[in-house]
């Protein structure tokens, strides 16, 4: 028997993720993201697209978890961040850690990418056999 799997995918606007920063400030951003992406986005030229790939990604393995509507993990319950060569890597903590061991998930693959106006994930999750 192979191992099974489950995917999603999030698009996300940069200027509307720009507004929403700009209208709620530093509660927002701390509230979605943990200081180790908000670190990585902040060091590039236009963070707002690091941002924005990293929300879509975690929107993204909401929708591969199939937890949204039941039982939301929490954004910084899940973290994107890069290894040494640039590929992101999902990071579990807190509830999202629990949904993960409980679903029997090995862990996540994800893909991002981004232009000057949008950005958008990929995640797929890979189940223990």
């Amino acid at each position: 028997m192979s191992a099974k799997s489950a995917i999603g995918i999030d698009i996300v606007e940069i200027q509307r993720l720009e507004r929403t920063s700009k209208k709620w400030g530093k509660a927002f951003l701390n509230k979605i993201y943990t200081p180790k992406e908000l670190a990585y986005s902040k060091s590039k030229r236009f963070p707002a697209q690091h941002l924005s790939a990293r929300f879509a990604a975690k929107e993204a393995i909401f929708k591969a978890l199939s937890e949204v509507t039941s039982h939301f993990v929490g954004w910084k319950n899940i973290e994107i961040l890069n290894d040494n060569f640039g590929k992101p890597v999902v990071y579990w903590h807190g509830d999202a850690e629990k949904i993960r061991r409980k679903k029997n998930i090995k862990g996540a693959l994800v893909s991002l990418s981004h232009t000057e106006n949008y950005a958008v994930a990929t995640a797929m999750l890979i189940f223990k056999k």
